[in-house]
Protein backbone atom coordinates (compact mmCIF):
# COMPACT_ATOMS: atom_id res chain seq x y z
CA UNK A 1 0.00 0.00 0.00
CA UNK A 2 1.13 4.00 -0.18
CA UNK A 3 1.82 5.58 2.60
CA UNK A 4 3.89 8.85 3.26
CA UNK A 5 6.57 8.30 5.65
CA UNK A 6 9.20 10.36 7.34
CA UNK A 7 12.48 8.77 6.74
CA UNK A 8 14.87 11.41 8.01
CA UNK A 9 14.89 14.82 10.62
CA UNK A 10 14.71 17.82 8.86
CA UNK A 11 13.61 16.31 5.64
CA UNK A 12 10.57 16.06 3.87
CA UNK A 13 7.85 13.19 3.85
CA UNK A 14 8.08 10.73 1.25
CA UNK A 15 5.77 8.70 -0.75
CA UNK A 16 6.58 4.98 -0.01
CA UNK A 17 5.14 1.44 -1.04
CA UNK A 18 4.99 -0.55 2.13
CA UNK A 19 3.52 -3.90 3.66
CA UNK A 20 -0.34 -3.82 4.15
CA UNK A 21 -0.45 -4.94 7.84
CA UNK A 22 -2.51 -7.79 9.19
CA UNK A 23 -3.98 -7.32 12.72
CA UNK A 24 -3.88 -9.75 15.11
CA UNK A 25 -4.87 -10.76 18.95
CA UNK A 26 -7.19 -7.18 19.97
CA UNK A 27 -6.04 -5.17 16.89
CA UNK A 28 -7.87 -3.40 13.97
CA UNK A 29 -7.02 -2.49 10.74
CA UNK A 30 -8.73 0.65 8.78
CA UNK A 31 -9.14 1.64 5.81
CA UNK A 32 -8.46 5.12 5.38
CA UNK A 33 -10.71 7.66 4.37
CA UNK A 34 -9.47 10.99 5.52
CA UNK A 35 -6.55 11.88 7.08
CA UNK A 36 -5.96 15.61 8.66
CA UNK A 37 -3.06 18.30 8.34
CA UNK A 38 -2.30 20.09 11.88
CA UNK A 39 0.82 21.85 12.44
CA UNK A 40 2.08 19.35 15.17
CA UNK A 41 2.71 17.50 11.55
CA UNK A 42 5.14 20.34 10.61
CA UNK A 43 6.93 20.07 14.14
CA UNK A 44 7.54 16.37 13.67
CA UNK A 45 8.78 17.08 9.93
CA UNK A 46 10.99 19.98 11.30
CA UNK A 47 12.62 18.70 14.20
CA UNK A 48 16.19 17.96 15.08
CA UNK A 49 17.60 14.53 15.35
CA UNK A 50 17.29 14.00 19.43
CA UNK A 51 14.19 16.57 20.12
CA UNK A 52 11.85 13.46 20.34
CA UNK A 53 11.80 10.13 21.31
CA UNK A 54 10.13 8.48 18.10
CA UNK A 55 11.96 5.75 16.04
CA UNK A 56 12.58 6.20 11.92
CA UNK A 57 11.06 5.84 9.80
CA UNK A 58 6.90 6.01 10.32
CA UNK A 59 3.53 6.87 8.40
CA UNK A 60 2.72 10.30 9.16
CA UNK A 61 -0.83 11.40 9.92
CA UNK A 62 -2.53 11.50 13.50
CA UNK A 63 -6.21 12.69 12.55
CA UNK A 64 -7.41 9.45 10.68
CA UNK A 65 -11.28 8.52 9.99
CA UNK A 66 -11.97 5.43 7.72
CA UNK A 67 -13.67 2.16 7.83
CA UNK A 68 -12.87 -1.24 9.59
CA UNK A 69 -11.49 -3.58 6.85
CA UNK A 70 -10.22 -6.59 9.30
CA UNK A 71 -10.43 -7.28 12.98
CA UNK A 72 -8.02 -9.24 15.21
CA UNK A 73 -9.38 -12.70 16.82
CA UNK A 74 -9.72 -10.82 20.34
CA UNK A 75 -11.04 -7.55 19.02
CA UNK A 76 -14.09 -6.76 20.99
CA UNK A 77 -16.69 -4.30 20.45
CA UNK A 78 -16.88 -3.14 16.85
CA UNK A 79 -17.28 -5.16 13.91
CA UNK A 80 -15.84 -5.01 10.47
CA UNK A 81 -17.15 -2.88 7.97
CA UNK A 82 -17.74 -0.12 10.99
CA UNK A 83 -16.97 3.57 9.69
CA UNK A 84 -14.95 4.95 12.85
CA UNK A 85 -12.60 7.88 13.85
CA UNK A 86 -9.04 6.85 15.99
CA UNK A 87 -8.28 8.56 19.52
CA UNK A 88 -5.19 9.41 18.51
CA UNK A 89 -3.01 10.01 21.99
CA UNK A 90 -2.10 6.33 22.43
CA UNK A 91 -0.55 5.73 25.76
CA UNK A 92 0.68 2.64 27.43
CA UNK A 93 -2.72 1.24 27.98
CA UNK A 94 -2.29 -0.43 31.66
CA UNK A 95 -1.97 2.97 34.07
CA UNK A 96 -5.37 4.19 35.28
CA UNK A 97 -5.47 7.32 33.40
CA UNK A 98 -5.34 4.85 29.61
CA UNK A 99 -8.12 2.11 31.25
CA UNK A 100 -10.71 4.92 31.49
CA UNK A 101 -9.67 6.30 28.01
CA UNK A 102 -7.18 9.61 29.25
CA UNK A 103 -4.05 8.43 27.52
CA UNK A 104 -3.81 11.73 26.54
CA UNK A 105 -2.24 11.85 30.61
CA UNK A 106 -0.90 8.53 30.71
CA UNK A 107 1.46 8.12 33.42
CA UNK A 108 4.38 6.83 31.93
CA UNK A 109 3.96 9.11 28.52
CA UNK A 110 7.60 10.28 29.13
CA UNK A 111 8.94 6.92 28.92
CA UNK A 112 7.46 5.61 25.54
CA UNK A 113 8.99 5.58 22.37
CA UNK A 114 5.72 7.91 20.79
CA UNK A 115 2.97 9.83 21.58
CA UNK A 116 0.32 8.45 19.56
CA UNK A 117 -1.27 7.41 15.86
CA UNK A 118 1.05 9.36 13.17
CA UNK A 119 3.44 10.66 15.87
CA UNK A 120 6.52 7.73 16.33
CA UNK A 121 3.74 4.94 15.47
CA UNK A 122 2.47 4.50 11.66
CA UNK A 123 -0.29 6.80 11.02
CA UNK A 124 -2.83 7.70 9.03
CA UNK A 125 -1.57 9.12 5.66
CA UNK A 126 -1.95 5.82 4.16
CA UNK A 127 -4.62 3.50 2.36
CA UNK A 128 -4.49 1.99 5.43
CA UNK A 129 -3.24 2.18 9.14
CA UNK A 130 -2.97 -0.32 11.65
CA UNK A 131 -5.20 0.33 15.18
CA UNK A 132 -3.31 -1.98 18.62
CA UNK A 133 -7.15 -1.96 20.15
CA UNK A 134 -10.82 -1.41 19.27
CA UNK A 135 -10.66 1.24 22.57
CA UNK A 136 -8.94 3.54 20.16
CA UNK A 137 -12.05 3.95 17.75
CA UNK A 138 -15.09 5.86 18.17
CA UNK A 139 -18.02 5.14 15.90
CA UNK A 140 -19.01 8.01 13.39
CA UNK A 141 -22.11 6.40 11.57
CA UNK A 142 -23.11 8.32 8.67
CA UNK A 143 -20.47 11.40 9.57
CA UNK A 144 -18.68 12.18 6.08
CA UNK A 145 -14.91 10.96 7.34
CA UNK A 146 -13.63 14.51 5.93
CA UNK A 147 -15.34 15.91 8.92
CA UNK A 148 -14.44 13.25 10.88
CA UNK A 149 -11.14 12.96 10.99
CA UNK A 150 -9.89 16.18 12.07
CA UNK A 151 -12.38 16.12 15.48
CA UNK A 152 -9.58 13.85 16.69
CA UNK A 153 -7.32 16.12 17.10
CA UNK A 154 -8.70 20.05 16.37
CA UNK A 155 -11.91 19.47 17.78
CA UNK A 156 -11.03 17.10 20.40
CA UNK A 157 -8.61 19.51 21.60
CA UNK A 158 -10.31 22.61 21.48
CA UNK A 159 -13.03 21.12 23.19
CA UNK A 160 -11.03 19.47 25.71
CA UNK A 161 -9.21 23.11 26.87
CA UNK A 162 -12.65 24.60 26.52
CA UNK A 163 -14.17 22.05 28.82
CA UNK A 164 -11.41 22.97 31.37
CA UNK A 165 -12.71 26.43 31.15
CA UNK A 166 -16.56 25.64 31.30
CA UNK A 167 -17.26 26.33 34.86
CA UNK A 168 -16.48 30.03 34.39
CA UNK A 169 -18.22 30.47 31.05
CA UNK A 170 -21.90 31.03 32.42
CA UNK A 171 -24.34 33.61 30.91
CA UNK A 172 -23.05 36.88 30.71
CA UNK A 173 -19.38 35.72 30.64
CA UNK A 174 -17.48 36.38 27.81
CA UNK A 175 -13.93 34.33 26.18
CA UNK A 176 -11.19 35.22 24.38
CA UNK A 177 -10.07 33.04 20.74
CA UNK A 178 -6.58 34.06 19.95
CA UNK A 179 -5.69 32.20 16.88
CA UNK A 180 -8.78 31.33 14.13
CA UNK A 181 -7.20 28.48 11.98
CA UNK A 182 -8.20 24.76 12.57
CA UNK A 183 -8.39 24.77 16.05
CA UNK A 184 -9.49 28.25 17.17
CA UNK A 185 -12.51 28.20 14.17
CA UNK A 186 -13.69 24.59 16.12
CA UNK A 187 -13.33 26.19 19.64
CA UNK A 188 -15.59 29.02 18.57
CA UNK A 189 -18.49 26.74 18.07
CA UNK A 190 -17.75 24.73 21.00
CA UNK A 191 -18.25 27.53 23.16
CA UNK A 192 -21.14 28.66 21.01
CA UNK A 193 -22.51 25.19 21.61
CA UNK A 194 -21.73 24.29 25.28
CA UNK A 195 -21.43 27.70 27.24
CA UNK A 196 -23.06 31.11 27.57
CA UNK A 197 -20.32 33.06 27.01
CA UNK A 198 -19.99 35.79 24.38
CA UNK A 199 -17.24 34.94 22.12
CA UNK A 200 -14.53 37.50 20.93
CA UNK A 201 -11.83 36.37 18.24
CA UNK A 202 -8.35 37.51 17.63
CA UNK A 203 -5.86 36.96 14.45
CA UNK A 204 -3.56 38.78 12.35
CA UNK A 205 -5.66 37.60 9.19
CA UNK A 206 -8.68 39.05 7.56
CA UNK A 207 -9.62 35.84 6.06
CA UNK A 208 -9.18 34.07 9.67
CA UNK A 209 -11.69 36.37 10.98
CA UNK A 210 -13.93 36.29 8.49
CA UNK A 211 -13.61 32.49 9.48
CA UNK A 212 -14.46 33.34 13.04
CA UNK A 213 -17.65 35.45 12.07
CA UNK A 214 -18.85 31.81 10.18
CA UNK A 215 -17.97 30.18 13.01
CA UNK A 216 -20.30 32.67 14.77
CA UNK A 217 -18.26 34.78 16.69
CA UNK A 218 -19.46 38.05 18.38
CA UNK A 219 -17.29 40.27 18.04
CA UNK A 220 -13.52 40.03 15.59
CA UNK A 221 -10.45 41.92 15.60
CA UNK A 222 -6.98 41.86 14.36
CA UNK A 223 -3.73 42.19 16.49
CA UNK A 224 -2.92 45.41 16.89
CA UNK A 225 -1.51 47.88 19.10
CA UNK A 226 -4.75 48.81 20.69
CA UNK A 227 -6.50 45.27 20.56
CA UNK A 228 -6.50 44.99 24.62
CA UNK A 229 -8.36 48.11 24.89
CA UNK A 230 -10.91 46.85 22.21
CA UNK A 231 -11.47 43.86 24.02
CA UNK A 232 -11.63 45.07 26.83
CA UNK A 233 -14.78 47.72 25.37
CA UNK A 234 -16.30 44.42 24.71
CA UNK A 235 -16.51 43.98 28.07
CA UNK A 236 -17.78 47.19 29.47
CA UNK A 237 -14.18 47.48 30.75
CA UNK A 238 -14.00 44.77 32.99
CA UNK A 239 -11.86 41.87 31.06
CA UNK A 240 -12.65 38.25 29.66
CA UNK A 241 -13.40 35.99 32.05
CA UNK A 242 -11.26 33.23 29.86
CA UNK A 243 -8.81 33.43 26.99
CA UNK A 244 -7.92 30.13 24.56
CA UNK A 245 -4.52 30.86 23.18
CA UNK A 246 -4.10 28.84 20.14
CA UNK A 247 -0.95 30.19 19.37
CA UNK A 248 1.52 30.62 22.10
CA UNK A 249 3.45 33.26 21.53
CA UNK A 250 4.62 35.63 24.03
CA UNK A 251 2.80 38.03 21.93
CA UNK A 252 -0.03 35.99 22.97
CA UNK A 253 0.37 35.34 25.95
CA UNK A 254 1.04 39.13 27.16
CA UNK A 255 -2.17 40.25 24.80
CA UNK A 256 -4.39 37.00 27.18
CA UNK A 257 -2.87 38.55 30.48
CA UNK A 258 -4.10 41.88 29.15
CA UNK A 259 -6.99 41.33 28.81
CA UNK A 260 -8.27 38.93 31.66
CA UNK A 261 -10.51 40.22 34.76
CA UNK A 262 -9.34 39.57 38.10
CA UNK A 263 -9.63 35.77 38.53
CA UNK A 264 -9.60 34.94 34.66
CA UNK A 265 -8.43 32.05 33.53
CA UNK A 266 -5.70 31.19 30.50
CA UNK A 267 -5.67 27.92 28.11
CA UNK A 268 -2.68 27.97 26.69
CA UNK A 269 -3.16 25.29 23.69
CA UNK A 270 -0.49 26.94 21.03
CA UNK A 271 3.32 25.75 20.90
CA UNK A 272 4.18 29.22 19.54
CA UNK A 273 7.02 28.88 22.22
CA UNK A 274 5.90 31.99 24.08
CA UNK A 275 7.06 32.72 27.39
CA UNK A 276 5.04 34.19 30.66
CA UNK A 277 6.12 35.74 33.86
CA UNK A 278 4.30 34.38 36.89
CA UNK A 279 5.67 36.45 39.63
CA UNK A 280 3.48 37.98 43.05
CA UNK A 281 3.18 40.56 43.02
CA UNK A 282 3.16 41.23 39.27
CA UNK A 283 1.22 42.11 35.82
CA UNK A 284 -0.82 39.72 36.01
CA UNK A 285 -4.33 39.86 37.34
CA UNK A 286 -5.23 38.60 41.23
CA UNK A 287 -6.28 35.06 40.94
CA UNK A 288 -5.28 34.64 37.41
CA UNK A 289 -5.34 30.47 36.50
CA UNK A 290 -3.43 28.82 34.16
CA UNK A 291 -3.87 25.79 32.27
CA UNK A 292 -1.68 23.91 29.37
CA UNK A 293 -4.05 21.50 28.14
CA UNK A 294 -3.06 18.66 25.83
CA UNK A 295 -5.20 16.82 23.06
CA UNK A 296 -8.33 15.21 24.95
CA UNK A 297 -9.93 11.77 26.29
CA UNK A 298 -11.43 9.09 24.83
CA UNK A 299 -15.08 10.09 26.15
CA UNK A 300 -14.51 13.87 24.91
CA UNK A 301 -13.90 12.38 21.68
CA UNK A 302 -17.46 10.54 21.64
CA UNK A 303 -19.00 13.68 22.60
CA UNK A 304 -17.34 15.83 19.78
CA UNK A 305 -18.92 13.33 17.05
CA UNK A 306 -22.26 13.75 18.59
CA UNK A 307 -21.65 17.47 18.76
CA UNK A 308 -20.64 17.19 14.61
CA UNK A 309 -23.24 14.68 14.16
CA UNK A 310 -26.20 17.16 15.40
CA UNK A 311 -24.99 19.70 13.21
CA UNK A 312 -23.40 22.10 16.12
CA UNK A 313 -19.88 22.23 14.56
CA UNK A 314 -18.85 21.72 11.32
CA UNK A 315 -14.91 21.82 10.14
CA UNK A 316 -14.24 24.38 7.43
CA UNK A 317 -12.17 22.12 5.43
CA UNK A 318 -9.86 22.21 2.45
CA UNK A 319 -9.23 18.52 0.49
CA UNK A 320 -5.89 17.47 -1.14
CA UNK A 321 -5.39 13.46 -2.40
CA UNK A 322 -3.11 11.73 -0.58
CA UNK A 323 -0.48 12.13 -3.67
CA UNK A 324 -0.61 16.04 -3.27
CA UNK A 325 0.32 15.94 0.10
CA UNK A 326 3.42 17.89 -0.33
CA UNK A 327 1.19 20.87 -1.75
CA UNK A 328 -0.61 20.58 1.19
CA UNK A 329 2.21 20.96 3.57
CA UNK A 330 3.93 24.10 1.56
CA UNK A 331 0.46 25.89 1.79
CA UNK A 332 -0.03 24.59 5.73
CA UNK A 333 3.48 26.22 6.11
CA UNK A 334 2.82 29.14 4.34
CA UNK A 335 -0.47 29.85 6.35
CA UNK A 336 -2.88 29.62 3.29
CA UNK A 337 -4.71 26.67 4.48
CA UNK A 338 -8.35 28.02 5.44
CA UNK A 339 -9.25 25.89 8.31
CA UNK A 340 -8.02 22.27 7.84
CA UNK A 341 -6.23 20.65 5.38
CA UNK A 342 -8.06 16.89 4.88
CA UNK A 343 -6.19 14.49 3.00
CA UNK A 344 -8.61 11.58 1.15
CA UNK A 345 -7.33 8.84 -1.04
CA UNK A 346 -6.81 9.07 -4.64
Amino acid sequence: MRALRLTAWGEPPTQAEVERPAPRGGEALVRVEATGLCHSDLHVMGAVPGALPYRLPFTLGHEVAGRIAALGPDAEGLRTGDRVVLYGPWGCGACDRCATGRDNYCDRRDTLAWHGVGLGRDGGMAEYVLVPSTRHLVPIDDLPADQAAPLSDAGLTSYHAVAGLRHALGEGTSAAVIGVGGLGHLAVQILRATTGSRVLAVDVREDALALADRSGADFGTLVRADTAHALRARTGGAGVDAVLDFVGTTQTLELAAGVLRPGGELAVVGSGGGRLTVSKPGVLPPGFRLSLPFWGTRPELAEVVALARSGAIHVETERFPLSAAPEAIDRLRRGRVRGRAVLVPD
